[in-house]
């Protein structure tokens, strides 16, 4: 197999080619590198929340909102970032996002109050959304068809690397220095990023396509107000009207959504899209897989140093064999997806996860000592590797080149969507069965909440039997 990357050979037909050669392997750095600090900081706040709680006084629901601030930002506003990357050039698009998502960094390292915190998150959130989905349309277009499957699997083990490090960095930043400096190590991050993407990724652009503000209020406003509903039901009553109005609407703004989408063919979100059996099959399992592990990550990180009493970097380095095990097999599952199919390795790897996840209830609520958890993190771990890649490359199966961006940034967006969802959703069955972050605030009240994971997981088990059996060629 090659390792370097004739550009003029790979190039779109819409692109003007560069007359030189980048290596391979540098392109999959340069357009992953980035994606990494966007995931890393999906779950880099878990392990700190509790410090981050007694330093700025948060309630639970606005330490939902550190998190969920963030995920909506970057869920509503991928679509339209992908569209202006194939108007104004994705990888203009993703230096502008880098840049914002690294000033907003140090806006959240300088928040005094919880409420800052929140806003800095949501402008970070803001320009991860430009990151995330262009570097998989950027990496799938600079390299050769026969080595995408084995790129896609690395891509995913580095946004398996961001999820492995972020609890145990988010540890041992606030362990050892501060919360704020988990923000500050973005910095230097982005610093080495940004050359890298103007030195080794070309600039590529898609079909010229109108901006779709209309659909971006109607698709954000279901999810904005659907997850707004969730957080407060418990604090405000499921039956009050600021929670009852805003779940109404959010259900309404979906059909409404639906309508305006099939008159519109510069939709945010095409609905051609969907008669891809793969692209189909594969937001349904990116949004209740997300739902189930994120949920759980949010949850498991906090109980381990509330009820089983770990600082917040023993709680992390706890979490590695679940955490760290996608980017070991994330990279492998990409390989052999040509030889086992799509739907193999998403049906073995959602399985492992729900059964880890009703292991995990399980253990939870009897007190177990950590030394049991070790089996069901390990599950956990391999089969989210197994769905990383699969999932993204059934994203793109069947589908032109240049409905790329659009498609990586729709399951993006769900899957962040899921995420949000996730932690407001089992949060709120937490408290509902009288859940408190105490130390015996978890009984009866974690193993609820961690089988509603499980059973979001296992909505995806069945998604995944209708995956295609392999991914496509051409």
């Amino acid at each position: 197999m090659s390792t370097t990357l004739d550009v003029r050979a790979a190039a779109p037909a819409e692109v003007a080619p560069r007359p030189r050669r980048v290596p391979v392997w540098l392109a999959v750095v340069a357009a992953s590198l980035p994606m990494f600090m966007a995931t890393l900081d999906n779950l880099v706040m878990t392990s700190a929340l509790p410090v981050i709680r007694a330093d700025l006084g948060s309630s639970v629901s606005q330490l939902s909102w550190f998190m969920n601030a963030y995920t909506l930002a970057f869920a509503t506003f991928m679509l339209p970032a992908a569209t202006l990357g194939d108007r104004l050039g994705r990888r203009r698009v993703m230096i502008a996002g880098l840049s914002v998502f690294t000033l907003a960094s140090i806006a959240s390292a300088l928040s005094t109050t919880s409420e800052a915190l929140i806003a800095a998150r949501a402008v970070q959130g803001l320009g991860a959304a430009a990151i995330m989905p262009l570097s998989l349309t950027l990496l799938a277009s600079s390299v050769p068809e026969k080595m995408r499957a084995v790129a896609i699997g690395i891509w995913g083990g580095v946004s398996g690397l961001g999820v492995a490090l972020g609890p145990v960095v988010g540890g041992a930043v606030v362990e050892g220095v501060s919360w704020q400096a988990i923000f500050w190590l973005n910095v230097p991050v982005a610093l080495v990023a940004l050359p890298l993407l103007l030195v080794a990724v070309r600039e590529s652009r898609g079909t010229w396509q109108r901006l779709d503000p209309v659909g971006t209020l109607l698709l954000g406003g279901a999810v904005f107000l659907g997850i707004w509903a969730i957080v407060h039901g418990n604090d405000d009553g499921w039956g009050s009207a600021a929670v009852l109005l805003p779940l109404v609407a959010s259900g309404l703004l979906v059909p409404a959504y639906v309508g305006w989408a099939r008159r519109r063919s510069y939709a945010v979100l095409p609905l051609r899209l969907f008669g891809s059996r793969g692209f189909s099959v594969a937001n349904v399992v990116g949004l209740t897989f997300t739902i189930g592990m994120f949920g759980t990550v949010f949850l498991l990180s906090q109980y381990l140093q509330v009820v089983q009493h770990y600082s917040p970097l023993e709680a992390g380095i706890r979490t590695l064999p679940w955490t760290a095990a996608p980017m070991v097999v994330a990279p492998i599952a990409g390989a052999l997806a040509s030889r086992t199919g799509l739907r193999a390795l998403l049906l073995t790897g959602l399985t492992l996860q729900t059964g880890a996840l009703v292991w995990f209830a399980w253990l939870t609520e009897h007190g177990s000592a950590y030394g049991s958890f070790l089996v069901p993190l390990a599950m956990a771990g391999v089969g989210m590797g197994l769905t990383f890649a699969p999932s993204a490359t059934a994203v793109l199966d069947g589908l032109p080149d240049g409905d790329f961006a659009t498609a990586s940034s729709a399951n993006s967006t769900i899957r962040e969507f899921g995420v949000a969802l996730g932690i407001a959703l089992l949060t709120a069955v937490f408290l509902g069965n009288g859940g408190q972050i105490s130390p015996d605030g978890y009984d009866g009240a974690i193993g609820p909440a961690l089988l509603t994971g499980a059973a979001a997981v296992a909505v995806a088990v069945v998604a995944a039997v209708f995956a295609p059996g392999r991914a496509r060629r051409g």
